[in-house]
């Protein structure tokens, strides 16, 4: 089942359709409270998120959604207005999966929706990993250096995870890029330096593990 969250009629009804018509499931919602009352009978595969909402707005939304252990995981499409970079930006670093820029086709849509939906198909992974003194429980959403917790955004928890789920392995730029904000984030790869150079300094020490490998990428070290 996928939700769309669209308070312009002709947009929601085309976009149902058009889900319906490539074989998906798709119920439309014309704001948040229709959204959300929906979500405590039954919980989507995915949403498709217009930013712009009458009641509540889509990044309100999106924190809700990724507040709730019930919906954290859910992969969440944003539907953003042409050139609006701060909002794209705000909802990929507030957790959104992808964005769509209005005006977009329907088939873009659907190809979108397809890409998001392969990579949340996940193989069962270990909920503690390591590396030196630093924790991350993948499960809970926790990350220890030592005895103390240090409190992340989604952003740097998520780049920390994968860098400790590929311990050893040299990870570029652009393969964080495509795994942490989506695979056509045009965005510079400094947007990956900046967040690993806040992902150290929260860290301390323990950052160190953090290794820039010249003209590459990064890499963590230690067990998992």
């Amino acid at each position: 089942m996928i939700y769309c969250v669209e308070d312009d009629d002709s947009i929601r009804e085309l976009e149902v359709y058009t889900l319906r018509a490539t074989g998906f499931e798709a119920e439309g919602f014309a704001d948040g409270a229709g959204f959300f009352e929906a979500l405590e009978k039954e919980l989507p595969e995915l949403v498709l998120l217009d930013i712009m909402l009458p009641d509540e707005d889509g990044l309100s939304i999106l924190h809700r959604l990724r507040s709730r252990r019930s919906t954290e995981q859910i992969p969440i499409i944003l539907a953003t207005a042409k050139g609006s970079e701060y909002d794209k930006v705000k909802g990929l670093d507030g957790g959104a999966d992808d964005y769509l820029a209005k005006p977009f086709g329907m088939m873009e849509l659907v190809s979108r929706v397809k890409a998001v939906l392969r990579r949340a198909v996940r193989q069962p992974k270990l909920s503690v990993l390591s590396a030196g003194s630093i924790q991350l429980d993948s499960d809970a959403r926790r990350v220890f250096v030592g005895e103390e917790e240090i409190t992340l955004t989604l952003k740097e928890f998520d780049l920390l995870q994968y860098l400790l789920e590929n311990s050893g392995r040299v990870l570029t730029r652009d393969q964080l890029l495509i795994h942490i904000w989506g695979y056509d984030f045009d965005g510079e790869t400094r947007t990956v330096d900046v967040h690993i150079r806040t992902l150290r300094n929260k860290l301390g020490e323990a950052g160190q593990a953090i290794e820039t490998v010249r003209g590459m990428g990064y890499r963590i070290g230690g067990n998992r």
